[in-house]
């Protein structure tokens, strides 16, 4: 008595048909949720509008591999080899989002920036030489700005860094 038996049970039928119960765990769903974070893959989810929690602004949210969603800058296409590593997000023929991680990009690629890293007020050191970055940034503070003034928020936007 007290003794816990570890032997699973055999379940008839293959695999293909079995379906997961509605609410039961998924062990991998910690793991997934980790490297989005990682990868920096924490934009709104759905039904949620893709709009930034920090400064408002819209976004283009692309569902990930994990599950999660990125919330990406709009229109923003550079050169792959611009855009600091682990920063170098790629869109597949499906419309997921993949980050390029730290690897060397191939010649000529191209490749997006995850809107959290040209949000208004941020300043990141290890970023700071890339001009282009901080020009998108400005620009992002003064669409944030008219943003505010319109809807009638307040004036100072949030300390993000």
């Amino acid at each position: 008595m007290g003794a816990h038996d570890d032997r699973s049970i055999p379940l008839s039928g293959s695999d293909e048909q079995r379906q997961r119960l509605p609410g039961a765990p998924r062990p991998w769903e910690n793991t997934d949720r980790a490297q989005a974070a990682l990868d920096g893959a924490t934009g709104p989810e759905p039904p949620s509008p893709p709009h930034c929690p920090h400064c408002g602004l819209a976004g283009e949210r692309r569902p990930t591999y994990t599950g999660q969603h990125v919330l990406l800058e709009p229109g923003l296409v550079l050169p792959t080899h611009l855009v600091p590593g682990g920063h170098r997000w790629h869109i597949d023929s499906n419309g997921v989002a993949w980050n390029g991680g730290f690897t060397e990009p191939l010649a000529g690629s191209r490749c997006r920036v995850p809107h959290q890293l040209a949000r208004p007020g941020l300043s990141l050191d290890e970023i700071r030489p890339w001009r282009r970055l901080s020009a998108v940034r400005e620009e992002n503070a003064r669409r944030a700005q008219r943003r505010a003034d319109e809807e009638g928020c307040p004036k100072a936007l949030p300390d993000a860094g």
